[in-house]
């Protein structure tokens, strides 16, 4: 995985924050990609399991990012135990790069898409943690 630079993520954030359709806020969703591909031991785990969340809400439950941006405000209004999450040594093969090289516009969505599921799959081992926080959380 060749990882992005932080003036990819800007550029790639210039995109999603200028997007269109500023209902659904597709920002939110590389800005999980993003938090959850670059975590290490120094990460926090509220930030590590925000991301997982926003991504598992996007993928598994076609949450907007709008929507997904509810349901993080909803969980930093209690303080709470985030469950531990196994950092996978490998993080997904898609990065910011590889979106910015898709065309503006649909094609660039799209790989917004595959590059959340990239990362998502990475966390396999953590998958049944965050769909169990998220049904006791928020009951989804």
């Amino acid at each position: 995985m060749n990882s992005s630079t932080p003036d990819e993520f800007y550029e790639l954030s210039y995109y999603t924050l200028a997007h269109p359709d500023t209902q659904y806020f597709i920002h939110q969703h590389i800005v999980d990609a993003q938090q959850a591909q670059t975590a290490d031991e120094n990460t926090k785990p509220i930030a590590i399991t925000f991301s997982l969340i926003g991504l598992y809400l996007y993928l598994e439950k076609e949450y907007t990012g709008r929507q997904v941006q509810r349901a993080h405000i909803t969980l930093s209004q209690h303080k709470k135990k985030w469950p531990k999450i196994e950092l996978p040594n490998k993080k997904g093969e898609i990065t910011a790069t590889d979106v910015l090289k898709a065309t503006p516009g649909p094609r660039r969505d799209a790989m917004i898409r595959d590059w959340c599921a990239s990362v998502w799959q990475a966390y396999l081992n953590s998958h049944n943690t965050v769909s169990s926080f998220v049904k006791s959380e928020l009951g989804v």
